[in-house]
């Protein structure tokens, strides 16, 4: 796919910003794991959250394709830090789709310009892939809400200002049944569990959030109470090109990285790169790259053009996903003994790589949607 002048623009954009932002901080970020907070200013100084909201709420007006080429690039330098991108283009483009004008000038803004960090809130012990298991309920108390449960593994919990939770408004209406509050996280009643430690993309700040009878005003709500479930599930096509975007970005480092080695290490007398095991290695991570690329990128302009994404972003996610993990495993074997050190970028590739496969609906759940548009259409 042969990228217009604008987007080639996004991209050398982004992969300068994660080759001098991002890649010489990437080790100590996932030894320490600690949130990248001047890395995440600079992101919202550069213009690198909310790709594709329009100009006219403050973001930077670009398309779907533009979104997926910084997801890959910002991974390529730490996929820790295309997770923050994409939080971001999760929630400004349901406060964009759903949000009053009130809403949108409250949170988009500060959002974007890094001056208020989100939490998106779903997963909880009982839902997970299951989005109708939340059991987290908010109840109307005069004007407003009162809002309580707990949220587990959620994204950025630990820093978070403003968290995006999924509750049931009417526990006797499914689906149907569901609301999205946006929650001050400074409000009474709103508590947050220590941030847990990982097997990779360290640097993300993952934990749980609590809410016992948190008091919210009635503008709290987003959009109409009901459709909470519904707002969720249209943003997910979104978030899978951009988990398969993040994907390709460990990809293309896992390449690069296994090139420039299969170059100087010697074995036999030899670069191992002579060797034919490690070339048809090579060519399988360059082929798959490519191809988790195109699927990603094609993805992304059925978004653009309005056209029916479902099963080319779960194609996508899927794909790049298990691709990732399986090069970036083939990465490792060709640093060899190195490569199973901490502090070698293939061995961190390897770890970031995994959570790929789960988050934004399992590869499992991915081949379920894909299946039933095969036979259902």
């Amino acid at each position: 796919m042969e990228l217009s002048t604008e987007h080639q623009q996004v991209a050398d954009m982004a992969r300068r910003f994660a080759n001098e932002q991002i890649r010489p901080d990437a080790e100590r970020l996932d030894r320490e794991e600690v949130f990248a907070g001047d890395i995440y200013k600079a992101m919202g100084e550069n213009g690198l959250f909310g790709i594709t909201v329009p100009q006219t709420d403050g973001g930077a007006g670009l398309d779907a394709l533009a979104y997926s080429i910084v997801m890959e690039e910002l991974s390529r330098g730490y996929a820790s830090i295309a997770d923050q991108c994409g939080l971001v283009e999760l929630v400004t483009t349901l406060l964009c789709t759903h949000g009053s004008a009130a809403q949108k000038a409250q949170w988009i803004g500060p959002i974007i310009r890094a001056e208020q960090r989100a939490a998106y809130c779903i997963t909880e012990a009982g839902a997970g892939s299951d989005m109708s298991g939340v059991k987290t309920v908010a109840v109307r108390r005069g004007a407003g809400w009162a809002l309580s449960g707990s949220k587990l593994w959620i994204h950025n919990a630990p820093v978070a200002d403003v968290a995006f939770v999924l509750a049931r408004t009417d526990p006797q209406a499914g689906k149907r049944g569901m609301g999205i509050f946006i929650v001050d996280c400074t409000r009474p009643g709103v508590a947050r569990g220590p941030a847990e430690h990982k097997l990779g993309q360290r640097s993300s700040q993952v934990g749980e959030l609590h809410f016992e009878n948190v008091e919210l005003p009635a503008d709290a709500l987003l959009g109409t109470a009901g459709r909470g479930f519904h707002m969720m599930m249209s943003v997910l096509e979104k978030g899978r090109v951009g988990i398969a975007s993040l994907a390709v970005g460990i990809l293309q480092a896992a390449l690069e990285a296994s090139v420039e080695q299969a170059k100087l290490r010697q074995q036999f007398g030899q670069a191992i790169a002579q060797f034919q095991g490690i070339q048809f290695m090579l060519a399988d991570m360059a082929k798959d790259t490519q191809a988790a690329r195109l699927l990603a990128r094609s993805a992304a302009g059925l978004l653009d053009a309005g056209a029916d994404a479902t099963a080319a972003a779960s194609m996508a996610k899927c794909f790049a996903a298990d691709a990732a993990v399986a090069h970036a495993s083939n990465a490792v074997q060709i640093f060899g003994g190195s490569g199973y050190i901490r502090g070698y970028e293939v061995e961190r590739l390897y770890r970031d790589a995994k959570i790929t496969q789960i988050y934004e609906g399992t590869n499992q759940v991915q081949r379920i949607i894909i299946a039933r548009k095969l036979l259902h259409g």
